[in-house]
């Protein structure tokens, strides 16, 4: 009989839900590119380049349809003429070379004269139900000009240049769920192919892509006629879509608990039905080596300014050639990917365990891909006031010692705070001591929360109803609420302290970033970063088709 230790179990959320852990995380085939692209197959979705009046500069008006079985989406974008100065990734610029609405359906003319007077002024815009999706990109510095150029001059860019960079252009901001005035989300996330989470938002990326390849591909007809050529549909795969992320993103998994719990629930499922496989056959173990010899190469083409992660990746390298000389002979045995995980967790750092996490999920899709459909939720249950405060001071002991545990009142443990900017509403983070703006605080310590909560509760009457409390003391609602409806989902608390000095909001940002299908991380600070999205991803025709490459690792 085995000991109960050597049988495979879900990962602790102590040992998960860590900012460092976090922050090491990888795109799976769980992640929602994947899931948006399999089904677009699967479905076999048509694509429509509807218009694309443009004149040599790029500068006009696109249009471009993606049509499923049931309904089809349209991305408008209308590109302008800005001075390349003026390019830049702050969520706090003006202009931008190119701005784009994902219609539902397809816009009449009335539609498109209607955005084409908002659309460019984003946020000041006024917009209906009928948009989905607002978003801005720009040019790429580095190789926009290069690809034209190369194209009209009738050759292939550099594939070195392609792919360094890795997109043509980037996206500074995203925005959906009913942001200045788009659809809620509530109107859309009944259909089929927008349940699982930002399935419109990255559908909105993905006809993105499609669009700035065909226009380095129009400005180079442009300039030179027939003796231009097309981005080969190899280069076209290698490029995606880049995508500066700053703190905009890192309250939401504060804010959104019970869809953070069932998107790590998912992933770790997902990996513990992997590890209990009893056997690997001589065709997942040659598709597992494969996958492995990709990772290397990804990893070996992926460099970085920041000293930090530089590091990280050089570390990562020689986990992953360990495990290459280890598949030698390891993979036969009982629970080989048991066997695979355990090496991993024992000897590898931590983006070496988590890429392999990537690994072990990439050639089970069969077993695991259900899974997907457990990772949207609902919104959190209303309180419950019948609760006797005995039972609320219960749960903060059994799943809450992680808060309990830290020095809420120490000086480096408040140093920072979150709030949202007045001049662009987006979060910044501040520091306590040298900075105004406390008082304007955003609700993100959870932990220092929890803890004095406690603390006042430790002196009423252990039967006094949760209701008659918050009659008393009506600040502690929210917090009460979460602990009575989030305690016993294991992966809904980032069990760290968000307002210590060494915490990095960048661990935050690389964590949703992988579930959404991000790769390429690159730290600009602990604040923000730059990542590729959908790079690699068949294009419309291969879609259309029914192929999907291996695209998981990039470079490869």
């Amino acid at each position: 009989m085995k000991a109960v230790e050597d049988v495979p179990q879900l990962r602790p959320p102590g040992e998960v839900m860590r900012l460092e852990r976090m922050g090491a995380s990888f795109p799976t085939r769980l992640s929602f590119m994947r899931q948006l692209v399999r089904r677009m197959i699967r479905e076999r979705w048509r694509f429509e380049r509807v218009r694309l009046d443009l004149d040599h500069n790029g500068v006009g008006r696109t249009l471009h349809a993606a049509h499923g079985p049931h309904r089809t989406y349209s991305l408008v974008g209308f590109s302008g003429s800005i001075d390349p100065r003026e390019r830049t990734d702050r969520v706090i610029a003006n202009v931008w070379d190119t701005t784009f609405s994902l219609f539902d359906g397809i816009p009449g003319a009335a539609d498109i004269e209607r955005l084409e007077a908002n659309t460019p002024r984003q946020e000041a815009g006024r917009f209906r139900s009928s948009e989905l999706v607002l978003a801005r990109a720009n040019r790429s510095g580095r190789i926009f000009d290069h690809v034209v150029e190369s194209l009209a001059g009738g050759r292939q860019p550099r594939r070195d240049l392609v792919d360094d960079v890795g997109y043509l252009m980037r996206t500074t901001a995203v925005y959906g769920s009913g942001k200045f005035g788009c659809a809620d989300r509530g109107r859309i996330a009944g259909r089929d192919e927008l349940r699982a989470p930002f399935q419109a938002e990255l559908l909105a990326v993905y006809l993105i892509r499609w669009m700035s390849v065909d226009l380095v591909n129009h400005m180079a007809r442009q300039r030179s006629g027939h003796e231009a050529v097309e981005l080969s549909g190899d280069l076209s795969r290698a490029l995606g879509i880049g995508n500066a992320t700053g703190l905009g993103m890192a309250p939401f998994l504060v804010k959104h608990p019970l869809l953070i719990n069932n998107w790590v629930l998912a992933r770790e499922s997902a990996l513990l039905r992997v590890r209990n496989v009893e056997r690997a056959t001589p065709d997942t173990i040659r598709e597992f080596r494969g996958l492995l010899d990709d990772a290397r190469r990804h990893v070996a083409a992926w460099t970085v300014d920041d000293p930090v992660q530089s590091a990280r990746i050089s570390r990562l390298g020689d986990d992953l050639a360990h495990l290459d000389t280890w598949c030698d002979d390891g993979l036969d045995c009982e629970r080989p990917w048991d066997a695979l995980w355990r090496l991993a967790s024992r000897h590898f750092s931590l983006e070496g365990q988590e890429m392999a996490v990537a690994l072990l999920l990439e050639h089970q899709g069969a077993l695991i891909d259900e899974l997907c459909e457990c990772m949207s939720s609902g919104d959190l249950p209303a309180v419950n006031p019948a609760m006797p405060l005995g039972e609320l001071i219960g749960l903060v002991d059994e799943h809450y010692g992680w808060a309990l545990a830290i020095d809420h009142a120490a000086r480096e443990s408040r140093q920072r705070f979150w709030y949202y900017s007045e001049e662009k509403l987006e979060p910044r983070v501040g520091d306590r001591y040298a900075e105004h703006g406390a008082d304007m605080e955003m609700a993100v310590a959870i932990g220092r929360d929890v803890a004095m909560l406690k603390a006042w509760l430790m002196d009423r009457d252990r039967l006094e109803s949760v209701a008659d409390f918050l009659l008393a003391a009506p600040k502690w609602r929210s917090t009460v609420r979460r602990i009575q409806h989030l305690a016993h989902l294991p992966y809904a608390e980032i069990r760290d302290n968000l307002l210590a000095a060494d915490r990095r909001p960048l661990d935050i940002l690389r964590f949703k970033l992988a579930f959404f299908g991000a790769n390429g991380f690159d730290p600009k600070s602990d604040l923000w970063t730059r990542v590729t999205l959908f790079q690699g991803a068949p294009l419309p025709g291969d879609i259309s088709d029914g192929t999907e490459p291996q695209w998981l690792f990039p470079h490869s």
